[in-house]
């Protein structure tokens, strides 16, 4: 799932923002702060890609997490409350704070997300690897570089999200192989738009946060593309995946 909606950080005022502005020009400022977007996104996946590696390999760990249901709900609420947590009240926060939840929720992804290394065969996963990396490369460029407004498209991609969502649930119960195919590959297509609309988002917002404010930022930013990076390989495996 994507929580797509970044809250407002406090904005510095005009005197506020001269200091790093004369020290900085804004192009500048911008891609240090996308620098520690992308950086914080990288460590997250690695992060998520490493307990995923530590519980395959551990027996008895990953014993416990097949076998418990109630073990693999309790840690996907716990996702929940983490992603709410930091999309609701960053400003409550501090910014070392809201880095380390980043990753305490990076840590619990990876535990939920190793039964896809028993599904699937390693070099399927790693194939949907390196073309999700492509792909969201290519869409974040674009969202970063574009001059066109992204809001009313962004805005449409969220209602659809919502409605995979709905449909999602809905073939939970229906089963229907057809519709589970429709909806991979709408997965597909919002989470690609989403990617270039959260760029372009936390682009937006770098130009109206103050340097105070750069590493809430870049962890609300490193989440949102993150969660885009992650749904995204999930549909994308969908089509790519060969099952052992």
């Amino acid at each position: 799932m994507n929580y797509n909606n970044l809250p407002p950080l406090p904005q510095a005022n005009a005197s506020q923002a001269t200091p790093y502005q004369s020290e900085w020009s804004l192009t500048t400022y911008m891609t240090k702060v996308m620098r520690k977007v992308y950086t914080k996104m990288f460590l997250g996946l690695l992060v998520t890609a490493l307990t995923s590696w530590f519980v395959l390999n551990n027996e008895t760990v990953l014993m416990t997490l097949v076998q418990s249901r109630g073990l693999l709900i309790g840690l996907c609420v716990a996702e929940l409350a983490l992603v709410f947590i930091l999309s609701m009240a960053i400003n409550k926060l501090s910014s070392p704070v809201a880095t380390l939840l980043f990753y305490v929720y990076a840590v619990i992804n990876g535990v939920t997300l190793t039964p896809i290394f028993l599904m699937y065969t390693m070099s399927s996963i790693a194939l949907t690897f390196f073309v999700t990396a492509g792909v969201f490369l290519a869409m974040s460029i674009y969202g970063y570089t574009t001059k066109s407004d992204l809001t009313k498209f962004g805005t449409f991609m969220v209602m659809a999200l919502i409605g995979l969502i709905v449909c999602t649930i809905i073939n939970i119960f229906w089963a229907n192989s057809v519709m589970d195919w429709i909806i991979s590959f709408a997965g597909v297509i919002i989470f690609i738009g989403l990617t270039a609309w959260d760029t372009q988002k936390i682009k937006q917002m770098a130009q109206e946060t103050d340097e105070m404010n750069a590493g809430k930022l870049a962890t609300l930013g490193a989440l949102s593309l993150y969660l885009d990076f992650i749904n995204l390989f999930l549909y994308l495996l969908r089509f790519l995946g060969n099952r052992n």
